[in-house]
């Protein structure tokens, strides 16, 4: 490692002030500090936020979860008024990497990372959440930009994620054994509405799926889903998987996740 300063405000007010005067924040670490370890990122001041405890709730308001940026994934997967209503959100939170890191690893640190492979921002985007900031709230669909690019401006601080409850839901992750993030991840989300698709893992950023949204919504099944033709462009193809096998694995997960949210 090297030289650089650590400061550990205990109010949200302070912590914004260090992050706009242009200290890096530090949530759970767990890419942060790993890219800092390998020379990727050298901030010369951290602003750690596990000091401020109104970062770390979840709480149910109306039809909606509010669950703070700095609660753990761990936190997310066994909170049992969650689980009853919101089941795929905890599942989704149960199997982020290993226990180490859903001990650390947070929902803020997650979405504001958005890492091309990350299961959050899949439930941000299917759920039509809305992303509450230091200075205002962002609907998902203006929040992801690609690859680790957010809405987010210089200094913002994310405070809390609200996540509507929807009449049923799904998240079905095909893992990359090594890493265990998503070599493609589906979240299905039933509406009154229509239905929400987010595909993660895939491509180069998190993305809805319009065909499959489409036929989902006029016939919520499994046999819905694999009529709709998955195109492999622009598609990811590395040493893990080809393009053209993530395209099948958007359909199968796709396919299981509704059967999965039919029980």
């Amino acid at each position: 490692m090297y030289a650089f300063t650590l400061e550990r405000p205990t109010s949200l007010s302070a912590a914004a002030q260090l992050s706009t005067d242009g200290a890096k924040p530090l949530a759970g670490g767990q890419t942060l500090l790993a890219s800092m370890k390998l020379r990727l990122s050298s901030p010369d001041q951290l602003v750690d936020l596990s000091g401020i405890k109104e970062l770390t709730s979840i709480k149910r308001e109306g039809n909606a979860f509010v669950i703070g940026a700095m609660t753990r994934h761990a936190d997310v997967a066994i909170h049992a008024e969650l689980k009853a209503a919101l089941p795929a959100l905890a599942d989704l939170a149960a199997n982020i990497g290993d226990r180490q890191v859903r001990a650390m690893g947070t929902l803020g640190g997650s979405v504001a990372n958005n890492d091309p492979s990350a299961c959050y921002p899949s439930a941000v985007l299917a759920l039509g959440a809305t992303i509450h900031t230091t200075t205002r709230k962002i609907a998902a669909d203006d929040f992801f930009l690609g690859m680790f690019a957010t809405a987010l401006n210089e200094g913002e601080l994310i405070t809390a994620i609200s996540f509507p409850i929807p009449k049923r839901a799904a998240y079905m992750k095909f893992k990359q054994a090594a890493s265990r993030f998503a070599l493609v991840g589906v979240f299905v989300a039933q509406f009154d509405a229509g239905v929400r698709v987010a595909v993660t893992g895939a491509s180069s950023g998190v993305f809805r799926h319009a065909g499959l949204e489409a036929a989902l919504s006029k016939s919520f099944t499994p046999e819905s889903a694999a009529a709709v033709k998955i195109s492999a462009t622009d598609l990811n193809s590395d040493i893990h998987a080809t393009a053209a096998y993530r395209a099948n694995l958007i359909s199968v997960q796709t396919q299981r996740g509704v059967a999965k949210a039919l029980g």
